[in-house]
């Protein structure tokens, strides 16, 4: 399972209206690359594919494939303001390490 905050939920419903994808979902996954080994991916999508695991979070349908949710069960999805690293934050249990901008981990 991979849960959104309050305000990551908000954000996402906010990004999806500016592109006019109201009812779209998000693709959580993750990629090589980055400095710590694996990168996290955020994407919206018109809907799942037959292979993925699908989440309906604070109402915004959440797709995550399966190599992807290896790495990201559990994960809770958060969303910041701060002015200099504001963003969306990856709070994951499953990370060994991550680099300092929080965007890449090692598993």
């Amino acid at each position: 399972m991979i849960t959104v905050t309050d305000i990551a939920a908000r954000e996402v419903r906010r990004l999806l209206e500016v592109e006019n994808k109201q009812s779209w979902g998000l693709r959580v996954g993750v990629a090589g690359g980055g400095c710590s080994g694996l990168s996290y991916t955020l994407a919206f999508e018109e809907k799942a594919r037959e292979t993925d695991a699908v989440f309906t979070v604070e109402g915004i349908p959440v797709f995550v494939d399966p190599k992807s949710f290896l790495f990201l069960n559990g994960m809770v999805l958060d969303y910041s303001t701060d002015l200099l690293n504001g963003g969306f934050r990856f709070q994951n249990p499953n990370a060994k390490r991550t680099c300092s901008c929080g965007s890449s981990f090692s598993a």
